[in-house]
């Protein structure tokens, strides 16, 4: 008997049923939607990448059944389609639509509107990356069915002051830090007036990879912040902050691991990665994490817990939990809960594809400063034997190829000024060694993209 892909079980675990049709939507910006009405940092919130996260939503394709549909800002490149289904991984069917915002776009479309009104009629279901006001709005206006909880269940438990609730509730090993609901309560978590010692990290409860995160090293950072927190409350009237502080911890590495959490309440540990980031922004997931027997016992046991409580609390479907192993070899299994799709979970097909026991992988994205829009047909050539899908366990897989010109826009062409743009893989090796070779080749051919510059 045939074993279930990654999608079927999920399928069968969200709807009961392996080969329901499924109308994907990739809202990575989900975020945004949850923190209105929560205000967080009082910091200026740059839209430099905002192009790029958006192309981000096509990593839907790795995940989607060729019988599904995706729905993009942006078609994928025809060329890049071709090189998915010559790897074994078909996409999906597409519905386009036009706008900054793809879930907003949607509604503002008679004709994508019409289509999955169809698609509705047949029984299709709508699978977001995280439910939102917006995607509620969808599924009311077309009357596809969603794959998820109402949208208020959603946005609650996906708050780091939820998170670090049940940390406390469950008795769970946590990061020394504590919520702050007001200007009051965060001016007591800090050096100064308060009682915390630098250096301490504040994040936005609905912040994501380094975006509303702020390290406060000294009294006088602390200081600086609340003089901003303070201006603001005088102006609005609102003493209201929604964000925790956190002490720094010494740590081994970031982890990240997902379960699952069915209709009828029933938890399953999907994998456990060992995560990468760079100044709280995440730069990739190496596999295997390379932990002991015992921890990933002990992460096993965290899952069923949070899965029974997050469940209590109306829940179910896919969770995302940052974890983080310290210097001392103690495991602090909850840094944050994320209940959506997260960057993993759009790897499964990937890694069943490709990836080898006892071999190693590695998911990253390469970023590169593009003095023009680089086609894919250039990008393979250059990148040469590299761009060869990977055989018996080696080789690179592109995950995401619309991120790489999405910095220019759709209208700047070859006169575009240099733009900043990446390309997502998963890296595959039978061992550490070959892997970090196979990434030095990677970027260094990478780097010969950003070296060219405009034909004159």
């Amino acid at each position: 008997m045939r074993q279930a892909t990654t999608t079927e079980e999920l399928k069968e675990a969200l709807v009961g049923d392996r080969s329901a049709e499924f109308v994907w939507l990739c809202n990575f910006e989900v975020e945004r939607e949850w923190a209105q009405g929560f205000p967080g940092l009082p910091a200026a919130r740059g839209n430099g990448s905002a192009a790029v996260v958006q192309r981000m939503e096509q990593l839907g394709a790795l995940l989607a059944d060729p019988g599904d549909h995706l729905l993009l800002g942006a078609p994928l490149d025809p060329g890049y389609r071709d090189y998915l289904a010559s790897a074994g991984i078909a996409p999906a069917q597409e519905i386009r639509v036009d706008g900054a915002d793809t879930a907003h776009a949607v509604l503002e479309s008679p004709t994508a509107l019409k289509r999955l009104r169809e698609l509705a009629n047949r029984g299709a279901y709508l699978m977001p990356m995280g439910t939102s006001k917006s995607v509620a709005q969808i599924a009311a206006a077309t009357g596809l069915r969603l794959t998820t909880p109402d949208a208020e269940t959603v946005q609650k438990v996906n708050s780091k002051i939820y998170s670090r609730t049940l940390v406390d509730e469950l008795g769970l090993r946590a990061v020394p830090g504590r919520s702050c609901t007001s200007v009051d309560a965060l001016r007591s978590a800090l050096p100064g007036e308060g009682a915390g010692e630098p250096p301490l990290i504040v994040k936005d409860a609905y912040g994501v990879s380094g975006k509303g995160l702020l390290v406060v090293d000294s009294k006088e950072r602390a200081a600086g912040l609340m003089r901003m927190v303070d201006r603001r409350a005088a102006r609005s009237g609102d003493p209201a902050i929604h964000v925790v502080v956190e002490r720094f911890l010494d740590k081994r590495f970031d982890l990240n691991y997902q379960f699952t959490i069915d209709r009828d309440g029933h938890t399953r540990l999907d994998f456990v990665k060992k995560a990468l980031t760079s100044g709280g922004v995440h730069q990739g997931h190496l596999m295997p994490a390379g932990l002991s027997c015992a921890h990933l016992e002990e992460l096993g046991r965290v899952s069923q817990l949070l899965g029974e409580r997050l469940y209590a609390d109306g829940f179910f479907g896919v969770v995302g939990v940052d974890a983080l192993l310290g210097a001392d070899g103690h495991l602090y299994p909850v840094l944050e809960i994320n209940a959506r799709l997260n960057m993993s979970s759009y790897q499964g097909r990937v890694m069943e594809a490709f990836h080898r026991p006892r071999s190693v992988a590695l998911a990253k994205h390469y970023t590169v400063r593009l003095h023009r829009p680089v086609g894919f047909a250039e990008l393979t050539e250059s990148l040469g034997d590299l761009a060869a899908p990977p055989t018996s366990g080696h080789g690179a897989l592109i995950t995401c190829f619309g991120t790489l010109n999405a910095g220019f826009g759709e209208t700047q062409g070859d006169a575009a000024a240099p733009a900043e743009g990446r390309l997502y893989t998963v890296l595959f090796a039978p061992d550490s060694a070959r892997l970090t070779e196979l990434d030095q080749r990677f970027a260094a051919q990478m780097d010969t993209l950003s070296s060219k510059e405009v034909p004159v």
